[in-house]
Protein backbone atom coordinates (compact mmCIF):
# COMPACT_ATOMS: atom_id res chain seq x y z
CA UNK A 1 0.00 0.00 0.00
CA UNK A 2 1.32 3.68 -1.32
CA UNK A 3 0.55 6.83 0.16
CA UNK A 4 2.14 10.16 0.24
CA UNK A 5 2.93 10.80 4.35
CA UNK A 6 2.95 14.34 5.13
CA UNK A 7 5.09 15.92 8.43
CA UNK A 8 4.38 12.84 10.27
CA UNK A 9 5.59 13.46 13.94
CA UNK A 10 4.67 9.86 15.14
CA UNK A 11 4.17 6.45 13.54
CA UNK A 12 3.13 3.38 15.85
CA UNK A 13 4.25 0.54 14.05
CA UNK A 14 1.99 -2.72 15.32
CA UNK A 15 1.97 -5.25 12.37
CA UNK A 16 3.54 -3.48 9.65
CA UNK A 17 6.98 -3.65 8.34
CA UNK A 18 7.85 -0.48 6.21
CA UNK A 19 10.68 0.09 4.20
CA UNK A 20 11.32 4.02 3.86
CA UNK A 21 12.88 5.19 1.03
CA UNK A 22 13.66 8.58 0.93
CA UNK A 23 16.74 10.26 -0.90
CA UNK A 24 17.58 6.53 -1.79
CA UNK A 25 18.16 5.62 1.69
CA UNK A 26 15.73 2.42 2.88
CA UNK A 27 15.43 1.64 7.08
CA UNK A 28 13.55 -1.67 7.92
CA UNK A 29 11.63 -0.98 10.69
CA UNK A 30 10.56 -4.01 13.03
CA UNK A 31 7.31 -4.45 14.42
CA UNK A 32 6.14 -3.11 17.61
CA UNK A 33 8.87 0.24 17.21
CA UNK A 34 8.06 3.58 16.86
CA UNK A 35 9.58 5.75 13.65
CA UNK A 36 10.01 9.42 14.59
CA UNK A 37 9.71 11.47 11.12
CA UNK A 38 11.21 14.98 10.44
CA UNK A 39 9.90 15.99 7.51
CA UNK A 40 11.89 18.87 6.13
CA UNK A 41 11.27 18.51 1.96
CA UNK A 42 8.52 17.95 -0.05
CA UNK A 43 7.39 14.80 -0.58
CA UNK A 44 8.32 11.41 0.19
CA UNK A 45 6.99 8.35 -0.36
CA UNK A 46 6.41 5.32 2.80
CA UNK A 47 5.69 2.03 1.28
CA UNK A 48 4.28 -0.61 3.62
CA UNK A 49 4.77 -4.16 3.22
CA UNK A 50 2.25 -6.53 5.81
CA UNK A 51 3.70 -9.42 6.94
CA UNK A 52 2.51 -11.94 9.31
CA UNK A 53 4.14 -11.45 12.66
CA UNK A 54 5.77 -15.39 13.79
CA UNK A 55 7.10 -16.53 16.78
CA UNK A 56 10.16 -16.86 14.74
CA UNK A 57 10.15 -13.29 13.56
CA UNK A 58 9.45 -12.51 17.16
CA UNK A 59 12.74 -14.20 18.20
CA UNK A 60 14.79 -12.06 16.01
CA UNK A 61 13.02 -9.03 16.32
CA UNK A 62 14.55 -9.57 20.29
CA UNK A 63 17.96 -9.61 18.75
CA UNK A 64 17.18 -6.68 16.87
CA UNK A 65 18.17 -3.22 18.56
CA UNK A 66 14.81 -1.84 19.74
CA UNK A 67 16.09 1.79 19.55
CA UNK A 68 14.02 3.84 16.57
CA UNK A 69 15.33 4.83 13.68
CA UNK A 70 15.29 8.36 13.08
CA UNK A 71 14.95 10.64 9.51
CA UNK A 72 15.48 13.57 8.52
CA UNK A 73 16.65 15.69 5.92
CA UNK A 74 18.04 19.43 5.36
CA UNK A 75 15.03 21.80 4.97
CA UNK A 76 13.18 24.21 6.64
CA UNK A 77 11.54 22.15 9.34
CA UNK A 78 7.95 23.51 9.27
CA UNK A 79 4.96 21.11 8.86
CA UNK A 80 3.95 20.33 4.80
CA UNK A 81 0.67 19.50 3.90
CA UNK A 82 0.48 17.03 0.85
CA UNK A 83 -2.61 16.63 -1.09
CA UNK A 84 -6.06 15.83 1.30
CA UNK A 85 -7.05 12.40 -0.86
CA UNK A 86 -3.36 10.69 -0.51
CA UNK A 87 -2.04 12.14 2.98
CA UNK A 88 -2.13 9.17 5.60
CA UNK A 89 -4.14 10.24 9.05
CA UNK A 90 -2.33 10.83 12.35
CA UNK A 91 -4.59 8.72 14.15
CA UNK A 92 -3.23 5.96 11.67
CA UNK A 93 -6.61 5.57 10.13
CA UNK A 94 -6.06 4.51 6.23
CA UNK A 95 -5.71 6.92 3.46
CA UNK A 96 -8.35 7.59 1.39
CA UNK A 97 -8.15 6.02 -2.03
CA UNK A 98 -5.25 7.34 -4.41
CA UNK A 99 -6.91 9.89 -7.39
CA UNK A 100 -5.14 11.94 -9.76
CA UNK A 101 -4.55 15.33 -9.22
CA UNK A 102 -6.97 17.21 -11.75
CA UNK A 103 -5.72 19.00 -14.35
CA UNK A 104 -5.36 18.33 -18.18
CA UNK A 105 -2.58 15.74 -18.01
CA UNK A 106 -0.55 14.04 -15.50
CA UNK A 107 3.06 15.43 -14.57
CA UNK A 108 6.19 13.71 -14.99
CA UNK A 109 8.04 12.66 -11.85
CA UNK A 110 4.98 13.87 -9.76
CA UNK A 111 6.60 12.34 -6.38
CA UNK A 112 9.32 14.31 -6.79
CA UNK A 113 9.86 17.14 -4.27
CA UNK A 114 10.19 20.01 -6.85
CA UNK A 115 6.62 18.91 -7.87
CA UNK A 116 4.96 19.96 -4.86
CA UNK A 117 4.06 23.40 -6.41
CA UNK A 118 1.50 21.47 -8.80
CA UNK A 119 -0.17 19.95 -5.81
CA UNK A 120 -0.18 22.70 -3.66
CA UNK A 121 -1.75 24.58 -6.46
CA UNK A 122 -4.72 22.18 -5.74
CA UNK A 123 -5.31 22.78 -2.65
CA UNK A 124 -8.09 24.54 -1.23
CA UNK A 125 -6.34 25.34 2.21
CA UNK A 126 -3.28 26.88 0.32
CA UNK A 127 -6.22 29.23 -2.05
CA UNK A 128 -6.37 32.34 -1.78
CA UNK A 129 -8.07 33.61 -4.64
CA UNK A 130 -8.06 31.47 -8.35
CA UNK A 131 -9.81 32.46 -11.64
CA UNK A 132 -10.34 30.78 -14.62
CA UNK A 133 -6.72 31.42 -15.60
CA UNK A 134 -4.58 31.64 -12.56
CA UNK A 135 -4.43 30.77 -8.65
CA UNK A 136 -2.62 32.47 -5.88
CA UNK A 137 -1.48 30.32 -3.30
CA UNK A 138 0.22 31.28 0.36
CA UNK A 139 4.11 30.39 -0.01
CA UNK A 140 4.85 27.61 2.50
CA UNK A 141 7.87 29.34 3.68
CA UNK A 142 7.18 32.44 3.26
CA UNK A 143 10.17 34.83 3.25
CA UNK A 144 8.50 37.79 4.73
CA UNK A 145 5.58 38.90 6.47
CA UNK A 146 3.58 38.24 3.24
CA UNK A 147 4.68 36.49 0.27
CA UNK A 148 1.80 35.00 -2.49
CA UNK A 149 2.61 32.65 -5.23
CA UNK A 150 0.46 33.38 -8.97
CA UNK A 151 0.23 30.21 -10.69
CA UNK A 152 -1.25 29.57 -14.55
CA UNK A 153 -3.08 26.64 -14.58
CA UNK A 154 -1.63 25.86 -17.53
CA UNK A 155 1.72 23.77 -17.12
CA UNK A 156 4.53 26.29 -17.73
CA UNK A 157 7.61 24.17 -16.94
CA UNK A 158 9.79 27.45 -16.14
CA UNK A 159 10.76 30.86 -17.79
CA UNK A 160 12.25 29.05 -20.46
CA UNK A 161 8.84 27.70 -21.71
CA UNK A 162 7.46 30.72 -21.83
CA UNK A 163 6.72 31.71 -25.82
CA UNK A 164 5.15 34.93 -27.27
CA UNK A 165 1.55 33.73 -26.89
CA UNK A 166 1.97 33.81 -22.95
CA UNK A 167 2.49 37.41 -22.30
CA UNK A 168 -1.01 37.92 -22.07
CA UNK A 169 -1.34 35.44 -19.21
CA UNK A 170 1.86 36.74 -17.35
CA UNK A 171 0.31 40.70 -17.86
CA UNK A 172 -3.06 38.91 -15.77
CA UNK A 173 -0.52 37.07 -13.62
CA UNK A 174 0.84 40.47 -13.07
CA UNK A 175 -2.75 42.42 -12.38
CA UNK A 176 -3.81 39.59 -10.33
CA UNK A 177 -0.53 40.27 -8.01
CA UNK A 178 -1.38 43.79 -7.70
CA UNK A 179 -4.88 42.67 -6.30
CA UNK A 180 -3.22 40.94 -3.54
CA UNK A 181 -1.37 43.90 -2.83
CA UNK A 182 -3.79 46.78 -2.70
CA UNK A 183 -6.25 44.15 -0.84
CA UNK A 184 -3.71 43.66 2.05
CA UNK A 185 -4.07 44.96 5.34
CA UNK A 186 -0.18 46.30 5.78
CA UNK A 187 0.20 47.75 1.92
CA UNK A 188 0.64 51.15 3.25
CA UNK A 189 3.43 50.77 5.30
CA UNK A 190 5.45 48.01 3.30
CA UNK A 191 7.12 47.70 0.34
CA UNK A 192 5.82 44.53 -2.48
CA UNK A 193 7.99 43.35 -4.91
CA UNK A 194 6.89 41.16 -7.81
CA UNK A 195 8.70 38.54 -10.16
CA UNK A 196 10.54 35.32 -10.74
CA UNK A 197 13.33 33.57 -9.80
CA UNK A 198 16.29 33.03 -12.69
CA UNK A 199 16.47 29.76 -11.95
CA UNK A 200 13.93 28.58 -9.58
CA UNK A 201 14.09 25.22 -7.49
CA UNK A 202 10.36 24.43 -7.81
CA UNK A 203 8.45 23.27 -11.52
CA UNK A 204 5.67 25.45 -13.12
CA UNK A 205 6.22 29.08 -13.81
CA UNK A 206 5.06 31.08 -10.33
CA UNK A 207 4.99 34.82 -9.50
CA UNK A 208 6.22 35.90 -6.53
CA UNK A 209 4.26 38.80 -4.63
CA UNK A 210 6.69 39.54 -2.13
CA UNK A 211 6.81 42.31 1.13
CA UNK A 212 9.91 43.96 1.36
CA UNK A 213 10.38 43.31 5.36
CA UNK A 214 11.80 39.83 5.06
CA UNK A 215 10.58 39.46 8.71
CA UNK A 216 10.10 35.80 8.83
CA UNK A 217 11.82 32.68 9.88
CA UNK A 218 12.09 30.39 7.08
CA UNK A 219 14.61 33.12 5.72
CA UNK A 220 17.68 31.29 6.97
CA UNK A 221 20.19 31.29 5.11
CA UNK A 222 22.08 33.60 2.33
CA UNK A 223 20.70 31.76 -1.01
CA UNK A 224 17.30 32.41 0.25
CA UNK A 225 18.43 35.84 0.85
CA UNK A 226 20.08 36.61 -2.52
CA UNK A 227 17.35 35.26 -4.39
CA UNK A 228 15.31 38.16 -3.57
CA UNK A 229 17.58 40.79 -3.80
CA UNK A 230 20.14 40.10 -6.39
CA UNK A 231 19.25 40.45 -10.09
CA UNK A 232 18.63 36.54 -9.77
CA UNK A 233 15.32 38.39 -8.65
CA UNK A 234 13.76 39.11 -11.86
CA UNK A 235 11.05 42.00 -12.15
CA UNK A 236 7.84 40.42 -13.34
CA UNK A 237 7.65 43.75 -15.96
CA UNK A 238 10.99 42.91 -17.19
CA UNK A 239 10.03 39.39 -18.24
CA UNK A 240 6.59 40.49 -19.71
CA UNK A 241 9.05 43.16 -22.02
CA UNK A 242 11.61 40.28 -22.68
CA UNK A 243 8.62 38.24 -24.22
CA UNK A 244 7.31 41.06 -26.28
CA UNK A 245 10.29 42.15 -27.11
CA UNK A 246 12.49 38.48 -28.15
CA UNK A 247 9.80 35.88 -28.19
CA UNK A 248 11.55 33.99 -24.90
CA UNK A 249 12.91 34.84 -21.66
CA UNK A 250 16.72 34.16 -21.33
CA UNK A 251 18.50 33.92 -18.24
CA UNK A 252 22.00 35.60 -18.05
CA UNK A 253 24.59 33.34 -17.60
CA UNK A 254 25.92 32.52 -14.78
CA UNK A 255 22.93 33.51 -12.51
CA UNK A 256 23.69 30.75 -10.30
CA UNK A 257 26.62 32.58 -8.59
CA UNK A 258 24.40 35.63 -7.28
CA UNK A 259 23.47 33.33 -4.67
CA UNK A 260 26.79 33.57 -3.67
CA UNK A 261 27.31 36.89 -3.43
CA UNK A 262 27.76 38.96 0.43
CA UNK A 263 25.21 39.48 2.59
CA UNK A 264 23.94 43.25 1.85
CA UNK A 265 20.66 45.24 2.95
CA UNK A 266 18.36 45.74 0.20
CA UNK A 267 17.19 49.35 1.35
CA UNK A 268 21.40 51.00 2.50
CA UNK A 269 23.48 48.53 0.44
CA UNK A 270 25.47 47.82 3.90
CA UNK A 271 27.08 44.33 4.26
CA UNK A 272 26.10 42.08 7.30
CA UNK A 273 28.31 39.44 8.05
CA UNK A 274 25.31 36.88 9.13
CA UNK A 275 21.78 36.39 8.77
CA UNK A 276 21.11 36.71 12.48
CA UNK A 277 22.88 40.14 12.12
CA UNK A 278 21.12 40.79 8.67
CA UNK A 279 17.44 40.59 10.18
CA UNK A 280 18.91 42.83 13.40
CA UNK A 281 19.84 45.51 11.19
CA UNK A 282 16.65 44.92 8.78
CA UNK A 283 14.66 45.97 12.22
CA UNK A 284 16.12 49.31 12.57
CA UNK A 285 14.27 49.78 9.07
CA UNK A 286 11.60 48.62 10.12
CA UNK A 287 10.50 50.91 13.09
CA UNK A 288 12.06 54.11 11.17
Amino acid sequence: MWSWAKAIRLLVLTSYKPHVTHLYNQVTIKPGQRLYMVNQMYPYTVKFTEETFTARSAAEGSKASKRAHPMSCEGNGEKIKSPANTTSTSDGSPPAKKRPPPGPDKPESAGHWSQGLKVSMQDPKMQVYKDDRVVVIKDMYPKARYHWLVLPWDSISSLKALRPEHVDLLKHMQRVGDQMVQQCRDAHKLHFRMGYHAIPSMSHVHLHVISQDFDSPCLKNKKHWNSFTTDYFVESQDVVAMLERDGKVTVKEGASELLKLPLRCHVCRKEQPTIPKLKEHLRTHLSA
